[in-house]
């Protein structure tokens, strides 16, 4: 039993298939009907006017109205369109138990618990006939499908049939009147329209169900006896047939199984039953834990079964209707009613070739699965259910194809997974002990092989190879090297399909598609809310795949849609160019031919091969908001552009592709002011400002026209600004014009005109315009400001732009494939949008409608501009006559362009940007300017959190690794990044790592002056050395390994000297603490330092103990100076003097912190030893030791890094990262 589809609710109590679309309606207990869709497993309405349980539903064949009957007494006739109940048939005086729709007349049969069967027209909405004689509940009722026939089962123990023949008669050719009068003298007194043809008795309890055979005489019932029994019957007669017996509580439902000849039946013992017909015995039963069965459906013309029970309902198949196939080259073999065909692609022509089991043997679910062909030997694997999974191997004799007659004996063996893995040898699946054996044609084994996961089904995947399935994941397992070759995670997977050149391979789940490439390396997954059901891949590389109801295709990035719809389920075999072969349910070869235009224009997208796009543009019909959607996603707005009518979305993508012209025309098309405002802004944005002045013009953009004029320095347009600001009347704007002109008295004068005198005044008198200064100071009287002393005025003038007027300069690149291949496609040759453009360039200042103008040349524009557009047939402008300057001021440039063939290069990736992404090393992140990822980079390599010190570096490597141009006073600084190791050979399009200003040997140098100020006893200095050289380092970036080590190396040297230094240096400042003092020297004669300066930190302690009267510790201190043989006679002759005077009395008069006889390392911070056993904590960057309380301080050491942080080390080479 395959369950397809199953739902949770209250006890289902009444099923009905949808004949064409993939619906039930489910009567529930509680009174609701719900319309579910099984294929989808989505809820789609739900009715609920019925009070009290619904028994009995039913969908009309062909209107969208469905019937329902309930405990209410109450027939109710729906339109599921409309989601409402047309009206309510009453009569019945209790419950009703069924309803059903004739096939062909507008008739219900209903039967009630009041002992009565009513059949109503739905058309008239009344009762045509009642038929009487049970003499208990009628429990269902149903009509022949063919004939004018009604049986019902009641709990009165009898099956009756009703003849319904004069009925028919009656309404459906009343001949003539004496026949209509004679009739209504029969329903006067008792008609005949139904009389009851037989009575069936045989149960020995209340009759549940009874139902017809769709094609054949025969009637099957159930019973409370526990029984189902079939009955035949002839003209005459009825007779019983046989019983079968097997249910364990009384049978709620049965019905015969429209496509095989076997009864299915259903009880409240929790079984549905199927028997065989023939037989008539029990063939499979399907139990559920605790719910008893109450109703079944079958579908009308699919093979589905629908089950209802106490807690829902169930819709299932009883078996597998998947043909078993293979294909080989031009041709498939394949399985079908217990023979195995052939079919050749080409010819289209399809044979048998041999019978493969012993009829009769078929049982539900023993059909092939899974058929595998080796074609050099010509030999079928057949895999089934039978016997828990079972092969079968034939041999194919070379003239047997066409006879289809010879019987052979085939090659058996147990497993439910057997593939061909070479020419002829094949692996099968032993699932007990999780092995592959692999055997020979003869059926022997020739080797065994342990795989290495459950698998719980083998596929094949290349000669010698084996794709296993587990629950959760494939592998591809190599049986000669026993190697796994690939892994993948998946859902539970189902069919497995390789591409033609075995290089890709999809893998079908129930609602996925996963596709992967020979090494199980994941390209990607598709989900879908319906089932997959087959697929093969098309010679370009697209997978065409079939869900339920479509064709469809998969690309490799992902990109999936529809090709068409499908009535029925099939199973494709084979794509060649645009055909489908496949083969459907009933196991018909079929061909289906496709359009596969969109499938092949996004693979040409995807691969880049745009002539094919271009030719696809311009041939085919590909269009809708879909295709336009992709080409917008995929960042082809150019292309797009061309399927476009719509005026808003061709300005969209027009502006999104950069395409200033189409843009103007949509633009003028659209004309409203939102539109004109972004062509303004796109315009600008390409230094177009022919079109930015032409926009800013059509929304009566004063402000922003001015200052296009302003920057662009056409000071003749901007003198007309002012003056349309004068007739406008706008004083703010002819303030501002006046001022970008630097004309001064018409400031003054519009200042005088709007009554700020003072201000007028003080600009004339600043200005040096003193006659009129005097008149404004005559007007002013006594009010006339004072000047500012000692201040010289200077003109505000503004400044000579460097590209005057006209386009910016573009620079000239090839033409994209999509520009003028597509130019004259979609639109309209060229010419017209330039007319267009052209024809509405006339309106230049239109702004200006005042009469009486004192201004000559304002309406000198607008009559030119009139004039324009009138003569939009004439070819170009005549520039004379419009007393304009002789500058590209109109945006023919523009629209012309692309005779100049410009297309705006895509800008590149940053140089900085291209470093971080190739290196982990901090350094070059610094030098990239990409501080946050070094910051990032170095806390996680080697504890740093202090980056304080370092800060100074970041910057230089940031400018060291960049060189700076000028190129002109108004452009900015152009910065060009230097590399490491650049040679004139190298190719300019790889770019290599970035300079550094950092480098091992400046801190070799730095290292030697270190150990010379340590020598010569300036402490401070060398300590100031010491701990640069440990700053340097995490930004130092080497090439080879033995660098890398000659670096860590040195880190230990240098910390050692800050240590000792810092020791030393502590030890001077604490004067007053003589024994402090003492220990202080001695701990700095146990850091690591050179022979050198170990002598004289040897000598120094001596010293200090000697004179504290430490005799013995001094003593110990000029034992180990002798030991390093000093080179000095002085250090000599001391140490041993000191030996001398000590042996005489060996004591300490103070007691020390120091056991020179006890290894031990000093702590950074604290400066007291850490004798070995005793807990520490390290800094992650110099290896200094601390004691554990210092955990998460700041090193003091190497003041970068956090004591007792985690990090993963050094990182300052590449080869380190390789």
């Amino acid at each position: 039993m395959l369950t397809k589809f199953e739902t949770k609710s209250n006890r289902v109590k009444g099923l009905s298939f949808h004949s064409k679309r993939p619906w039930i309606l489910a009567s529930l207990h509680s009174g609701v009907i719900q319309l579910w869709d099984y294929r989808m497993g989505t809820l789609i309405d739900r009715f609920d006017e019925h009070d009290g349980p619904v028994r009995g539903v039913h969908f009309h064949k062909s209107q969208p109205l469905f019937v329902s009957g309930g405990d209410d007494y109450k027939i109710k006739v729906w339109n599921y369109k409309l989601h409402r109940c047309l009206f309510t048939l009453l009569g019945h005086l209790d419950y009703i138990r069924t309803v059903q729709f004739h096939h062909e007349y507008p008739w219900i049969v209903s039967a009630s618990d009041d002992q009565t069967i009513r059949i109503w027209n739905w058309q008239s909405r009344t009762c045509i006939s009642v038929l009487t004689g049970h003499n208990h509940y009628v429990m269902c009722a149903s009509f022949h499908p063919k004939e004018d026939l009604v049986v019902s089962a009641s709990l009165d123990q009898t099956v009756r049939v009703w003849d319904i023949g004069a009925l028919r008669k009656k309404t459906v050719s009343p001949a003539d009147d004496i026949l209509r009068l004679s009739q209504m003298n029969t329903d006067l007194f008792g008609g005949v329209d139904a009389v009851v043809k037989y009575v069936l008795e045989g149960h020995d309890r209340g009759v549940n169900w009874a139902a017809f055979h769709p094609s054949l005489p025969l009637i099957v019932s159930g019973a409370d006896d526990r029984q189902v029994k079939l009955w035949r019957m002839n003209d005459t007669k009825a007779w019983e047939v046989d019983t079968l017996r097997g249910h364990m509580n009384n049978v709620s439902c049965v019905m015969f199984h429209a496509k095989q000849d076997i009864i299915v039946s259903n009880s409240e013992d929790r079984s549905i039953r199927v028997w065989d017909v023939t037989k008539r015995t029990g063939v499979q039963t399907f139990r559920r834990e605790h719910d008893r069965f109450w109703i079944l459906a079958s579908h009308p013309e699919m093979n589905l079964l629908a089950a209802g029970h106490d807690s829902g309902m169930i819709v299932f198949k009883l078996e597998r209707e998947r043909p078993a196939f293979a294909v080989s080259g031009d041709s498939l073999f394949y399985t079908k009613d217990r023979f195995l065909r052939f079919y050749e692609f080409s010819a289209q022509k399809d044979t048998q070739v041999m019978p493969i089991r012993r009829p009769g043997s078929t049982s539900l679910n023993q059909s092939p699965r899974t058929l595998s062909y080796s074609p050099t030997e010509n030999a079928v694997l057949i895999c089934s259910d039978v016997d828990g999974g079972s092969y079968e191997l034939y041999f194919i004799p070379k003239d047997s194809i066409g006879r289809g007659d010879s019987l052979q004996e085939a090659k058996r063996g147990p497993g439910g997974s057997a593939v061909f893995v070479a020419r002829n040898r094949f692996a099968v699946l032993e699932k007990s002990n999780n092995q592959v054996l692999v055997k020979n044609l003869k059926n022997e084994i020739v080797k065994k092989s342990a795989l290495p996961i459950a698998a719980d089904a083998i596929f094949y995947a290349g000669t010698g190879n084996l794709l296993c399935r587990a629950e959760d994941r494939v592998v591809i397992f190599d049986l000669q090297q026993r190697l796994v070759l690939g892994e993948l995670q998946t859902p539970f997977v189902k069919y497995v399909v390789w591409s033609h050149d075995m290089e890709s391979v999809a893998l079908l789940s129930k609602h996925a598609i996963i596709i992967a490439n020979k090494k199980l390396v994941h390209q990607c997954t598709l989900h879908e809310t319906i089932r997959v059901k087959s697929g093969a891949w098309d010679d370009n590389g697209v997978f065409i795949y079939t869900t339920l109801n479509h064709i469809k295709y998969c690309l490799a990035n992902g990109d999936s849609g529809i090709i068409r719809t499908l009535d029925v389920p099939i199973y494709i075999t084979k794509v060649s160019g645009n055909t489908i072969f496949c083969l459907d349910r009933d196991g018909k070869n079929r061909s289906i031919v496709i359009d596969a235009t969109e499938y092949i224009f996004k693979l040409s997208l995807l691969k880049k091969r745009y002539d094919h796009v271009m030719s696809m543009i311009r041939n085919s019909q590909l269009c809708g908001e879909a295709v336009i959607a992709y080409l917008q996603q995929k960042g082809f707005p150019d292309v797009a552009l061309h399927f476009v009518k719509d005026e808003r979305t061709r300005f969209n993508l027009a502006i999104e592709s950069g395409n200033i012209q189409i843009a103007v025309a949509s633009a003028t098309a659209i004309d409203e002011k939102d539109y004109w405002y972004r062509l303004g802004v796109e315009a600008l944005r390409q230094g177009n400002a022919g079109i930015v002045e032409y926009a800013y013009q059509r929304t009566k953009n004063f402000e922003r026209l001015s200052f296009l004029y302003l920057i662009t320095g056409n000071i003749e347009k901007l003198s007309k600004m002012m003056k349309i600001a004068e007739v406008k009347n706008d004083v703010m704007g002819q303030f501002h014009n006046a001022l970008y002109l630097g004309d001064v008295r018409e400031r003054v004068k519009i200042l005088e005109n709007v009554g700020h005198l003072p201000l007028a005044y003080i600009t004339a008198s600043t200005h040096g315009l003193q006659d009129v200064a005097e008149h404004l100071a005559a007007e002013l009287g006594d009010n006339v400001p004072s000047l500012p002393e000692g201040k010289t005025a200077s003109l505000l003038m503004p400044r000579a732009p460097v590209m005057c007027s006209g386009d910016w300069p573009l620079l000239r690149v090839m033409k994209g494939i999509f520009e003028g291949g597509l130019d004259n496609i979609g639109r309209g040759a060229a010419d017209e949008e330039d007319e267009a453009a052209d024809g509405d360039w006339g309106e230049e200042l239109d702004m200006v409608d005042v009469d009486g103008l004192q201004n000559g040349d304002v309406t000198a524009i607008l009559e030119d501009g009139e004039e324009a557009a009138e003569n939009e047939e004439e070819v170009g402008w005549e520039l004379e006559d419009l007393e304009l300057p002789p500058e590209a001021d109109t945006p023919r440039a523009s629209v012309n362009a692309r005779s100049s063939v410009f297309v705006a290069p895509t800008p590149g990736m940053p140089v900085s940007q291209i470093w971080v992404q190739r290196s982990s090393l901090a350094a070059e992140h610094a030098a990239a300017g990409n501080f946050d990822t070094a910051m990032r980079l170095l806390s996680r390599q080697l504890g740093i959190k202090n980056f304080a010190p370092l800060r100074p570096m970041f910057l230089d490597l940031h400018t060291g690794s960049h060189s700076y141009l000028r190129a002109f006073s108004s452009a900015p600084v152009i910065s060009l990044a230097v590399e490491r190791g650049w040679k004139e050979s190298a190719s300019p399009n790889v770019r290599g790592p970035p300079a550094l200003v950092f480098n091992f040997s400046q801190l070799e140098e730095k290292l030697k002056a270190g150990y010379k100020a340590t020598t010569t006893g300036k402490f401070t200095e060398a300590l100031r050395l010491f701990i640069s050289i440990l700053h340097t380092i995490p930004l130092i970036v080497v090439e080879s390994r033995r660098e890398v080590d000659e670096v860590k190396e040195l880190i230990i040297i240098v910390k050692e000297y800050v240590l000792g230094l810092q020791i030393e240096l502590k030890r001077r400042e604490v004067k007053d603490d003589p024994v402090r003092q003492q220990e202080l020297a001695a701990y700095f004669t146990h850091c690591n330092l050179q022979m050198p300066h170990l002598r004289l930190a040897l000598q120094n302690a001596m010293t200090v103990c000697f004179k504290a009267k430490n005799l013995a510790t001094a003593a110990n201190f000029a034992r180990r100076l002798l030991e390093t043989n000093p080179t000095l006679e002085s250090q000599a002759r001391t140490a041993r003097q000191v030996l001398q005077a000590a042996e005489r009395n060996m004591t300490d008069s103070a007691q020390l912190n120091y056991d020179f006889r006890n290894p031990f390392v000093t702590c950074g911070a604290t400066y007291v030893p850490i004798y070995r056993g005793q807990k520490d904590v390290s800094c992650p960057y110099c290896s200094s030791r601390f004691v554990p309380s210092q955990e998460g301080q700041l090193c003091t050491v190497c003041d970068l890094a956090v004591v007792g942080a985690d990090a993963s080390g050094l990182l300052c080479s590449p080869s380190q990262i390789r």
